[in-house]
């Protein structure tokens, strides 16, 4: 049912290809938003996983690592999650390291708060305390590792496909090795949340709205990669339709049984290893 006044909500995605992909509906008009509009703010993922902890977003993509620290304020929603289904976070270097060399050198990482750092503790078995760490913006991980300031770097975004580019080589794969250790899932690796201050009903509305755009988008792959593309750092058409195709997809539009399966697995492990302060209380829209 149509609202009788609009609302405007905040909608905090990432500047990057596949979250103007998902969002491209939305920012272009294209759907009926039964009265909703939303205002766009496009900023990294540390920083969004920064204002959820203190709720400044009614709508935001967030880490799923963050989640477990905002879980009290937020609600996750059924779609725009991003999941490595056998591929994810990478670990590069200019040498092959194997995981014992990893744990004793300078890692350099998109954000503590990122559930790519959340899976490297996972994998090396030790917290951030035990590990030699330089928290970069995700876009300068190449140059730091090359220029010698840190020994590895963690990989998120598009440096998963243009790493070689830069003279570097892959030692780990995140993705693969969360698949092979929990029956195949995917790595949780973001969603989209609510703000609980949000009434329920109007949640549901919300969520079926977010989904209604990525299916818009998947359905009009050329305009919306178009769109997308004003955001593609350093990479081309086809590079940038890749990158859509590896985080929107089925797994985007709901992630259904098998999504929270691996989120509740992700977390569970991550409180169990003593690297969350408490095991968080999902809830889904």
């Amino acid at each position: 049912m149509p609202r009788m006044s609009a609302q405007t909500l905040t909608l905090g995605h990432s500047p990057d290809p596949d979250d103007a992909f998902m969002f491209y509906a939305l920012a272009k008009d294209r759907l009926d938003t039964h009265g909703f509009r939303f205002q766009h703010i496009l900023q990294d993922i540390q920083t969004l996983n920064e204002r959820a902890t203190r709720g400044e977003l009614d709508i935001s993509a967030i880490s799923i690592h963050a989640y477990a620290h905002v879980c009290d304020q937020y609600a996750l929603l059924p779609s725009g999650a991003s999941m490595g289904d056998g591929y994810g976070p990478m670990l590069v270097a200019q040498s092959n390291y194997s995981r014992e060399e990893i744990r004793h050198k300078k890692i350099a990482v998109p954000g503590l708060l990122t559930s790519a750092f959340l899976a490297l503790q996972l994998w090396l078995g030790k917290s951030a305390s035990a590990l030699d760490l330089v928290v970069v913006p995700f876009d300068e991980i190449f140059k730091t590792v090359r220029a010698g300031q840190a020994d590895v770097g963690l990989i998120i975004h598009e440096g998963q496909l243009t790493f070689q580019n830069e003279g570097l080589v892959c030692c780990a794969d995140l993705g693969v090795w969360w698949g092979q250790e929990n029956d195949g899932l995917p790595l949780p690796l973001g969603g989209n949340v609510i703000h609980k201050r949000i009434a329920e009903a109007d949640r549901r509305v919300i969520a079926a709205l977010l989904t209604e755009s990525i299916q818009y988008s998947l359905d009009h792959r050329e305009p919306a990669v178009a769109h997308a593309l004003q955001y593609a750092r350093d990479m081309g058409h086809e590079l940038a339709d890749r990158f859509v195709g590896m985080y929107v997809n089925h797994w985007t539009l709901d992630y259904g049984d098998r999504g929270r399966e691996t989120i509740r697995r992700f977390l569970g492990q991550a409180h169990a290893a003593g690297l969350l302060p408490r095991l968080p209380e999902l809830e889904f829209v």
